[in-house]
């Protein structure tokens, strides 16, 4: 069934290629995630380099090679919008028309007094900060009042911080429940995210038990349609909130590169026929947000190290797919996402003729893709490349 058995597509949040024609639209202008990283830090990739990354377009460290082993380009956002929800959907084959909504200057008071009411207590915070800084500034109120710390960005995001000593986990975790089932409608935001941390006053650090409670897709993603067709659809990573726990058989919820890395390997030792599908947090979480682009750098690094296992544990059926789904530039005065392209890099050990794919004009290309390899009904959105890859 299919061409490759096996498609492994792994996300390296926000790990955008340079500005998209409408990043004005967005205040992005300028913005560049992987073209300002290779200029300020001089990070070297070479596995990703051999795979065709320095030949999408120039990167300073990151040169092109005279014969790629993988298929490279870049893909557009289609969909309103350039955060993590949207971008993964319309890699899965949605676009969404309208992006969801934001609140810049906290949310409105109806719905503040709605959840404390279901929660049975105040909440401390309701404006828009930064997650680390909030934890800083109202850490300790909360210790002593009990009250979980309520606040947003410049995403689409309603987030519930608590300290795992006073709101434990699952307390936690059933106050996001209920905030989801409030933000609904015209309020309905992309993400509830619990954001817990442990520590004392001057020294909180968030933890990686975080949870995202993500709205539905409100169509079919390519993940339905595969675990409909009885295949397998093994999530790494936040990929399961991201698409609410649907169209996914098996996941490993990882916090971290490295673990995603090392159950991204894992499950290629399991996995007979279908898709493992990846997301790798902390470029965005750690880096990207925080304005360190050294420690940008250094990930991508690890990651490029990591490729050469990962392609080791690969064989003829097997597809292996490396983007991202937003920019999040460190080297910019803005700490949010960034409109930018992605990357696109394809691999396979039965060509290792590489060539490139272009600018690709939507992530859904990858639906496609996936959809025509596993001869799935195909989406109204995107284009194949998968018989550029098998050389037709």
């Amino acid at each position: 069934m299919g061409y490759f058995k096996r498609i492994i597509l792994i996300v390296l949040d926000s790990v955008g290629i340079g500005e998209l024609p409408d990043a004005n639209l967005f205040g992005d202008k300028g913005s560049d995630t992987l073209g300002h990283i290779c200029e300020v830090t001089g990070v070297e990739l070479p596995n990703m380099g051999r795979l065709g990354l320095g030949n999408i377009r120039p990167l300073k460290s990151v040169p092109p090679v005279e014969t790629p082993i993988g298929f490279y380009g870049k893909m557009a956002e289609k969909s309103a919008g350039k955060d993590t929800t949207t971008g993964h959907w319309e890699i899965a084959g949605v676009w969404l028309n309208k992006p969801f909504p934001t609140y810049p200057d906290g949310f409105p008071e109806e719905i503040i007094s709605i959840f404390e009411k279901r929660i049975g207590t105040k909440v401390l915070g309701n404006k828009a900060a930064s997650g680390t800084e909030i934890i800083k500034e109202l850490g300790e109120r909360h210790i002593e009042t009990g009250y979980p710390i309520v606040y947003t960005s410049a995403d689409s995001v309603f987030q519930i911080a608590a300290h795992e000593d006073i709101i434990p986990l699952e307390r936690l975790y059933e106050m996001c429940r209920i905030a989801r089932e409030i933000m609904m409608g015209d309020h309905a935001v992309g993400r509830i995210i619990a954001r817990p941390f442990t520590g004392t006053p001057g020294n909180f650090v968030r933890t990686e038990h975080r949870r995202d409670f993500s709205l539905e897709p409100p169509e079919e993603t390519v993940l339905d349609r595969i675990v409909a067709k009885g295949l397998e659809v093994y999530a790494v990573g936040k990929i399961e909130d991201i698409f609410a726990h649907r169209g996914i058989t098996r996941s490993n919820h990882t916090g971290n590169n490295r673990d995603g890395i090392a159950a991204t390997i894992n499950y290629m030792n399991e996995l007979k026929t279908g898709l493992i599908f990846t997301n790798l947090v902390d470029f965005d979480t750690q880096f990207g947000h925080r304005n360190n682009a050294k420690g940008y750098a250094d990930a991508l690094k690890e990651f490029d190290d990591a490729i050469l296992e990962i392609i080791s544990k690969m064989n003829s059926n097997d597809l292996l797919m490396i983007t991202a789904d937003h920019g999040c530039d460190p080297t910019t005065t803005s700490t949010d996402h960034s409109r930018e392209y992605v990357p696109l890099l394809v691999y396979t050990p039965s060509n290792q003729n590489g060539a490139s794919l272009g600018i690709r004009d939507t992530f859904s290309d990858i639906a496609q893709t996936i959809a025509e390899n596993f001869d799935l009904e195909a989406f109204e959105h995107g284009k194949s490349f998968l018989g550029d890859v098998r050389g037709l």
